[in-house]
């Protein structure tokens, strides 16, 4: 499977937006926003960012919009950030869908925090040079309640 990035088109948003309102994605992601059936708002965000100063690409898998991955933040304290659909979960994109966005955005440090048992994330990240450096709690706005978290870090 060809996984490559490029960047984010109007198109792709209702994709994105069908994405983030999968239960059981939005569950291992944990932290999602507050109400993730509110059009408004996600488009307000989508809005926002595509005009930031963070690097967003749409994610392809032979040529199909799977996803969405980001490097965002201050310098020094900038966090990666991926989403890929569900149905394409297992395959390897999320992992080389990182992996070209680290090789297209090369400062480091690079942080990156995942619910403590999204072990499928974990991995990915590890497997791009992450290591976990510390332990979490947080508000989890799809769990209802706070969880567990793990802050990685990439170095130079």
């Amino acid at each position: 499977m060809q996984v490559v990035l490029r960047e984010v088109h109007d198109s792709d948003l209702p994709v994105f937006y069908r994405q983030l309102n999968d239960p059981e994605a939005l569950r291992m992601a944990a932290f999602t926003p507050p109400d993730p059936a509110d059009h408004g708002a996600f488009e307000a965000h989508w809005k926002k960012i595509r005009t930031s100063s963070v690097v967003l690409r749409t994610i392809l898998a032979d040529g199909d919009v799977v996803g969405n991955a980001a490097v965002y933040g201050e310098p020094g304290e900038r966090e990666v950030t991926y989403w890929v659909d569900r149905a394409y979960w297992g395959r390897g994109i999320a992992t080389a869908a990182l992996r070209a966005l680290l090789a297209e955005v090369p400062e480091r440090p690079l942080y990156a925090r995942a619910a403590a048992d999204n072990t499928g994330s974990l991995r990915v990240l590890e497997k791009c040079g992450f290591r976990a450096t510390a332990r979490a709690r947080g508000y989890a706005n799809a769990r209802g309640r706070e969880i567990d978290e793990v802050v990685l870090l990439l170095e130079a």
